[in-house]
Formats: C-alpha cells, structure tokens, sequence
C-alpha cells in the first residue's frame, strides 16, 4: 500500500504548531462553507498554506494538521487530506502558465519467480508514451516520464518527497524530456508472489484545458481502460518475464494507487489459486480456503488459509487488508468468497472468530487461519517452497 495516501489517522497528544493550526482552520472553514464563491476562497487559502508547507519540506506539520483533522468532528479531516493531495500531485512552478499533473500507470503482477523493479529501456518508454498519449490523455496534452519500473518500497515517501519528485517530472515535461532515475542507493524491493509496480509520470497542459481523454467530448474511462489493456500491456509483457500481468487505468497518482491497492486484493486471490493449482498439481475444485477476520484495536485485515480439501495444513496464506473506512460493518467476507468462487475453489469456509494480528517470530510473515479454527504458519510442501519468493501476499 502506498504510504502517504489519506487514510485513518493514529491519534497524537500535546499542542501542535501555529502552522498546522492554520491548516486545520482553513479545512474546517471549507468543510463548513455554504457557495461556491465561500469554496473558493476557503480554496484558494488552503491551497497556499499547503504550497507553503511543502516547499518548507515540512512533512511533519502535514501529519499533525491530518492527525488532528481525523479526531474532529464533520468533513474536515477530508477536505484536508484531498487539498494535501491535490496540492502534492500538482506542483506550482513559477512563472509556468500552464497546469501540471502527477500521474501513475500502476501494473499488477504474479509470479512464481522474482518480479522485476527494473529501468524502462528507451524503446519501451517510447511505445509507452504513444500510447498513452494516444488512449489516456487529453489532445494538447504533454508527457514526461520516469525511466524506471517502481515497486512500492521504491516509490517517493511522504507528501514532500512526492511533491519534488512531481516537480521534476513537471519541469522534465515542460522542457520535452523523459527523467532519468538514478538507481543507486534505490530501496530493495521484498519479494512477493503478486506486487504492483508502477510507471511514474507527469502531465502538462494549457491552464484550464482537459489533461486526460475521459475529459473530452468524445472519451471515456472505460474505452482508455480498454486501449491501454491491450496496447499498454503489450509494452510491459517483454520487461516481465515469467510474470502474468494486468494494467490499472492511469489517472492522477494518488487516485491510481488507491485503485491499484483495492484491484491488488482480488488479484492476489486469483493469483495465489492459479499459482497453488500449478504447483501442487491439483485441480482448483480440490484447493479449500479459510477466511477470518484479524484485530489490533479494531478490525485491520482478512487473511485466507489455502489447504488441500482433504488435508488440514495450510499451505499457503493471502492478505485481504481493509482500505478507507472500511470496517466489520462491511460484508468483506462475502466479496472474497465471490472471487474464491469465481476461480472455482471447492470449499470455502469463514470464521467468526476474532484473530489477533499475529507475525511469525522467527521470519515476520502473517500466520492464516487452519481449517481448525487456528492460526498457523503456511507452509508449502518442501519441493514446491523452493521455486517461490519468501514472502507471500
């Protein structure tokens, strides 16, 4: 999951700044505005303390102000965290006259190898770029990109690192060129049997003109979603070797990986059933699943257990965690079972019970639920755990 995304906040105690005060003023006056003209200069003041913050790299008065939006009462934590991102994935340069977008193009992934984070040679970055020019964004649109294939431990952390780096793909796009990245000192990636990477870029159009073809006319969301499944995978298949894949529509960077976190669970279902059918060499009807919920102070994630129908050890674990607001108020359960059902799992099976939120000692990995109503370590038979990362989703 991507780190600095709006979500629920821990709670903090003390006094906070005069600027995070500020912060929380002008969101809270937002919230509470009545017209469009009172939106706007809520707006336009909100906007301009964030701007302010960010280039202070000042991350900290950004994680008090949201800590303290989370506890209030009202729509104020909301408007907060959408002006911090906004404000984050549309970078102001001075002097530029036009608008300016943060985008990212996120890709789902699975295999039973190492899944590549990886440079994009120039060819790929030019295909990619005509397509995406061609099928997502707008006709007087420009377009620089990152020349390299991100996981999540590589992408920027926090609002301000986030908001330089968009400020440098923004500058590259408004000079004509693609940016390069650096890879040394570049964070390891963990090893996991489905991931998302990601391709970074930046939008540049006229102040005030459509950036993406969904805002035209003539487009829409799902026709681009369509044209960059085919062309844009297309692309990426070659860099992947080994690895099934499945593209994200590409929209403005904050918006792409909170579709990419919610496409990942299923998709990491999909794959763990497709990948134990192939490697235990048994038919899908044959493979059972447990699903049961896991609790710190409230409800935080499902974990499957995956056993064979006829044996009680768990061979295999995924990770469902709950994204937004959700909560035990939302039949999750039945949503996994549908995907379970869908890759035609034999049996399936959910637990009332409440699991603590339980590591491994010796290895950190989540312990699943068993057929028998515990928690245990997935362990694949000894032949088959030799072929596959360490870390399972």
């Amino acid at each position: 999951m991507v780190p600095n995304m709006k979500r629920p906040r821990s709670k903090r105690r003390g006094g906070i700044g005069r600027h995070a005060e500020e912060l929380l003023w002008l969101a809270g006056g937002l919230a509470e505005s009545c017209c469009q003209v009172e939106d706007r200069f809520w707006e336009k003041r909100l906007a301009s303390a964030i701007d302010t913050t960010l280039a202070h790299d000042d991350e900290d008065t950004l994680d008090t102000a949201l800590d303290q939006a989370f506890n209030r009462s009202g729509s104020v934590y909301d408007e907060l965290a959408d002006a911090i991102e906004s404000r984050t994935e549309s970078p102001v340069i001075l002097g530029n006259e036009h608008d300016i977008v943060f985008i990212a193009a996120p890709v789902l992934v699975w295999s039973r190898f190492r899944i590549p984070a990886r440079t994009l040679p120039a060819a790929t970055l030019a295909n990619l770029r005509v397509h995406l020019l061609a099928h997502i964004l707008a006709q007087n649109a420009r377009l620089a990109m990152a020349d390299f294939l991100f996981s999540p431990d590589q992408l920027p952390q926090g609002y301000c690192d986030t908001a330089n780096f968009a400020a440098r793909l923004g500058r590259a796009a408004l000079e004509g060129e693609d940016l390069h990245i650096d890879t040394g000192g570049m964070p390891e990636t963990t090893q996991f049997l489905s991931d998302t990477r990601y391709i970074l870029a930046a939008v540049v159009v006229p102040r005030g003109h459509a950036a993406f073809r969904w805002q035209e006319s003539d487009g829409n969301r799902a026709e681009a979603l369509a044209q960059w499944r085919g062309q844009g995978g297309d692309c990426l298949t070659p860099l992947l070797p080994g690895c099934a894949l499945e593209v994200v529509l590409p929209e403005s960077y904050f918006a792409a990986c909170r579709s990419a976190d919610k496409l990942s669970r299923a998709y990491s279902v999909r794959a763990s059933v497709a990948f134990l059918a192939t490697s235990l060499d048994v038919p899908v009807i044959n493979l059972r699943a447990v699903i049961a919920p896991f609790w710190d102070e409230q409800i935080e994630e499902y974990r499957i257990g995956f056993t064979l129908s006829n044996n009680d050890s768990v061979v295999h674990g995924v990770v469902w965690p709950l994204l937004g607001m959700e909560n035990e108020a939302v039949d999750v359960p039945a949503e996994i079972e549908s995907v379970l059902r869908e890759c035609g799992v034999g049996v399936v099976k959910t637990l009332e019970h409440r699991f603590p939120l339980e590591f491994c000692d010796d290895c950190g990995v989540p312990l699943y639920p068993s057929p028998e109503g515990e928690i245990v370590h997935a362990e694949m038979p000894e032949a088959e755990a030799e072929q596959i990362p360490r870390h399972l989703h």
